[in-house]
């Protein structure tokens, strides 16, 4: 079984590889040292494309020939295998062929297996710079597991070694966040279940609850998982898959503990995530308040739902609304912008992105000028670094503008939802209908 990882090099080249060939891990030089280290390698130490013994040398004249010696200088590969469960031979040469038909006749690389450890493990350590034709590798999420992993997946195959298999799909790190936080789409499930079963005495009248909420149910003899459907469409979620307190069985346990009279326990709540405050000492500044208009009303409205605002006794947003906190940071920025430019209207947007593409270009023929002054031998990275900087700052503008134009159109969709659940529930003018499991002002009366 081989676990890969992937560890980008961007200082000192030459210690990189000798860490490869003592355990100092941050710079290019050092990892060439390590990876050689006889004491860890028992001298199983291949080159590809190069001779070990002056590797960094090889690859520092690459980046010289092709005038690339910046940015990421090398790339480091951590190749492990389980314990047991091959030789220090095998290993190594499974490694030598996986770096062989990953990186091919371009890099120069250098293999060395380490057995010094309870597990056998290679490491790869590569020039970023191909000394064929000077393009830089490109390591991202797609040659991770569509090239590199998959690389390795067959080379293991080959030699009899066992795979690592994926188990379900990945997270953005958007879903992850928010689910950690309490505020992800199956968080708001499971606040909606809890309401329904506060309100039920059996699991029909549960799943009738569920329906009145807006929920679609897939429920009954043919159907072999019980899934609801939150309002606004989207996938189906099955029950079996909510966590614990929250599966079919779980639900059918606490109604009836619920008929018993016996309070039903509650699931453990999300994880408190600390607050960071700022002290500002002073008299705060009197400044009045602005009244917005056009997107930027639409953002801030937007924005404050999104921060689980309602005014009392409400009904909860539409579930549309709530699954959308997972992109609240990207609203935040998108609203930034918004108010920096006092951005309103379509046409102002436009008029934005125009500016932003303008600067860009006039940045990139100026840079273009100091490459052409820097091949003559003129020093002038400070400039060309400073222009990397300013269009940097403005191509994230310019992103930012494009996604509000794309995301306009689903918040007012999402809005129109929100108003029309607001009106389902609130028949009549003047008299709020409190969420499932609550009572309204009316009723408290």
């Amino acid at each position: 079984m081989a676990y890969d990882k992937i560890i980008p090099i961007q200082r000192r080249l030459d210690h990189c590889v000798d860490y490869a060939l003592n355990e100092e891990k941050t710079t290019l030089e050092n990892v060439l040292l390590y990876a050689g280290n006889p004491a860890k390698t028992q001298r199983l130490v291949t080159g590809l494309n190069c001779d070990p013994a002056r590797a960094y040398r090889d690859m520092q004249d690459t980046k010289r020939r092709w005038d690339k010696k910046g940015g990421i200088l090398g790339y480091h590969i951590i190749h492990s295998y389980a314990p047991g469960e091959t030789t220090p031979e095998q290993a190594h040469a499974a490694g030598v062929e996986f770096a062989r038909r990953l990186l091919g006749e371009r890099y120069e690389v250098v293999v060395c297996t380490h057995t010094d450890r309870g597990h056998l493990h290679c490491h790869i350590v590569f020039n970023s710079v191909s000394f064929l034709d000077g393009k830089k590798y490109r390591s991202d999420f797609d040659s991770y597991f569509n090239t590199l992993r998959d690389t390795s997946n067959a080379v293991s195959r080959e030699f009899g070694l066992s795979v690592i298999e994926p188990e379900g799909h990945g997270k953005h790190y958007a879903q992850w966040d928010a689910e950690r936080k309490g505020r992800g789409p199956l968080a708001f499930i499971r606040q909606d279940i809890d309401a329904a079963i506060r309100e039920s005495f059996t699991f029909d009248t549960f799943l009738a609850t569920l329906r009145r909420q807006g929920y679609a149910v897939k429920y009954g003899p043919r159907v072999k998982h019980t899934a609801v459907t939150p309002p606004g469409g989207g996938r189906a979620f099955r029950l079996d898959s909510m966590g614990e307190g929250y599966t079919e069985a779980d639900i059918r346990a606490r109604l009836a503990m619920a008929r018993k009279g016996t309070p039903p326990p509650l699931p453990p709540p999300p994880p408190v995530i600390p607050r960071r405050y700022t002290v500002r000492r002073g008299k705060p500044r009197q400044t009045p308040r602005q009244k917005l208009h056009g997107f930027r009303a639409l953002y801030a409205y937007y924005l404050y739902l999104l921060g689980g605002k309602r005014p009392r006794g409400r009904w909860p947003a539409h579930f549309s609304v709530r699954a959308d906190v997972a992109k609240l940071r990207q609203y935040q920025r998108q609203f930034q912008l918004l108010r920096e430019y006092r951005i309103d209207t379509d046409q102002q947007l436009i008029t934005l992105g125009e500016a932003l593409q303008a600067q860009v270009d006039a940045l990139v023929d100026q840079r273009r000028g100091l490459y052409a002054e820097k091949r003559a031998g003129g020093d002038v990275e400070a400039q060309i670094s400073a222009i990397n900087t300013d269009l940097r700052q403005l191509r994230r503008k310019l992103k930012t503008c494009g996604r509000i134009a794309a995301d306009i159109p689903r918040i007012r969709g999402n809005l129109r939802l929100d108003r029309e659940q607001t009106h389902q529930h609130q028949p009549e003018r003047g008299r709020a209908v409190a969420p499932p499991g609550k009572k309204s002002n009316y009723e408290r009366k």
